[in-house]
């Protein structure tokens, strides 16, 4: 794309860990040839090669992306004051309701009220998960598609994660110099063995008639089938809704594309940082001179929480209807509603919000500040936000009234968001000659809020919060052990842990359901097998 096929021969810019070694020298490379180009003329080259590309909107701009317009993706809030983004799913091609106006101060308290004659709701005491018995044909890759359906796993449903020993889930790949000292690397991605506990994993080479041949029979014998490929891949193989409901009425089919199943876009590839250029997050993460940058992936998880709530709201509708549906959740917006704050700001006050690093117009001071106790490479730092008058008098408090902190103009927040930088170097001053575990014990007690920046690769042994509430659990996974892995962020009482078994190695429960569903013989996945239909390990390595 960038017209410089020299570098294909580069082995270690062919790499990621090799483009991040040398990342300033990439970015020049890059910056040479992107200032000769639109962002129209990029996008055009690079979407016909099918390269994740997106332009970095803001508040403004991302209302007229026509994407978003062709889709209808914007809409009034109730009362007609802003604009907002839809709920991003939509349940048999049909938009959602638009919202309702938020309700006035007690307008609901009557018909809310308890009453002795309101029957009391049955309780469940059983130890049955909620989705037991369901069974979900799990088509997706790499975090979003596998993060809704490792929710439904969670939640009890046998799920079926269903890849290709010719090109098996791309997030196997990502693990990095944690995953290469074992020889089966690809069996140790951490990403991939959390969003895939509590599932079952198969290969199948749909490219193959026979691979085709066999997801079809999965299809009858499931409840419901989730994917996560842009629109043009499943239905190259055939497997549209029309399809899928003849094969199983009942199925529910749930589709995840990165821009939907309509407009101009939507057979554009797209990922989470995608995502976080379009719907502006990116615009708005960064230092106020520094350039956009993205957040590095919330959009997944994220999109995957939203796919999961579509998918309960029509597993309730299947239940009053009787049949199948067909949900389509999409990833850019979900991404809008995280995002919805500056199409707000600037639909009703035309304010285009900037980027203020780690500052924020509802505290001041706000920010990151250097401890004596860290080390280059491992500095330690404070987090501190002061969001109330009576927050920075204990501050100043701390800081023994020194003359600076007196200031009347310091009084009010709006004084302080005037003077944060002046603000903030005292503050470093500060807290360069002092401890940080001392420094947040003491603020702590005067009410401040302050906390230490957490290393999040030594969240498991330092913070004993997380270790009390067993927040991470060790399934123990046939190649890399007992490896510590995050669970969900709520508990039921009912639940002792929620990660029940490992992430399946590739092909590790080919027998259990090809056998053990469709009634295959040992013989004939025997024969699958040496046709390359199903597989054990990646093809080539």
């Amino acid at each position: 794309m960038i017209e410089r096929p020299e570098l294909r021969d580069d082995e270690q810019l062919a790499q990621f860990a090799g483009r991040l070694m040398r990342f300033d020298e990439w970015n020049e490379i890059m910056r040479g040839w992107l200032m000769n180009k639109t962002t129209a003329e990029v996008i055009e080259r690079a979407s016909l090669l099918r390269i994740p590309v997106a332009p970095i909107c803001n508040g403004e701009t991302v209302q007229t992306h026509e994407q978003l317009v062709a889709r209808g993706v914007f809409g009034p809030a109730a009362g007609g004051r802003f604009a907002q983004p839809r709920r991003p799913y939509r349940i048999d091609d049909v938009d959602p309701p638009p919202p309702r106006p938020a309700p006035r101060l007690g307008e609901h308290t009557q018909s809310a009220a308890f009453t002795s004659e309101r029957p009391a709701r049955a309780i469940d005491s059983s130890d049955r998960l909620p989705l037991t018995g369901l069974r979900i044909l799990d088509l997706t890759a790499w975090w979003a598609g596998p993060a809704a359906s490792h929710a439904l796993a969670t939640f009890g449903a046998e799920v079926i994660h269903v890849e290709s020993a010719g090109r098996p889930d791309g997030m196997r790949m990502i693990g990095g110099m944690m995953a290469a000292h074992y020889e089966k690397w690809w069996e140790a991605s951490p990403h991939f063995l959390y969003v895939n506990s509590n599932k079952l994993g198969i290969t199948l080479d749909l490219s193959k008639p026979k691979g085709l041949e066999l997801l079809e029979k999965l299809i009858v014998e499931c409840d419901a089938i989730v994917e996560n490929f842009t629109p043009r891949v499943l239905d190259g193989f055939g497997i549209s809704w029309e399809r899928v409901r003849a094969l199983n009425p009942k199925a529910l089919m749930m589709r995840m594309p990165a821009f939907g199943l309509s407009g101009p876009w939507r057979d554009n590839t797209g990922f989470a940082q995608t995502m976080e250029q379009l719907s502006g997050l990116a615009w708005l993460t960064g230092h106020e001179e520094d350039q956009p940058r993205i957040p590095r992936g919330p959009c997944d998880p994220v999109a995957g929480m939203h796919a999961t709530f579509a998918f309960l709201v029509t597993l309730a509708e299947r239940a009053a209807s009787g049949r199948g549906h067909h949900v389509e959740s999409t990833m850019v917006e979900s991404a809008l509603n995280i995002a919805a704050e500056q199409i707000v700001e600037w639909s009703a006050h035309r304010k285009r919000m900037m980027r203020e690093g780690n500052r924020s117009p509802l505290a001041a001071p706000q920010g990151l500040y250097p401890c004596a106790d860290g080390q280059p490479g491992m500095e330690k730092w404070l987090a501190l936000s002061v969001a109330s008058e009576a927050q920075w008098r204990a501050l100043r408090s701390a800081l023994g009234e020194p003359e600076w902190a007196m200031d009347p103009e310091l009084e009010t927040r709006a004084g302080r968001r005037r003077a944060h930088d002046a603000i903030d170097a005292q503050l470093r001053d500060w807290t360069r000659k002092r401890e940080r575990a001392e420094i947040v014990a003491e603020l702590r007690d005067l009410g401040v809020p302050a906390s230490e920046v957490a290393d999040p690769c030594r969240l498991l042994q330092a913070h004993p919060q997380l270790r009390a509430r067993g927040y991470f659990e060790t399934p123990e996974h046939p190649v890399v052990g007992a490896m510590p892995l995050p669970s969900l962020p709520f508990r039921y009482e009912s639940i002792e842990r929620w990660l029940r078994t490992p992430a399946p190695t590739i092909g590790q429960h080919n027998e259990r359901v090809l056998c053990g569903i469709l009634g295959l013989s040992p013989d004939a996945l025997r024969d699958l097998e040496a046709e390359g239909v199903i597989g054990t390990r990646p093809e080539g390595l």
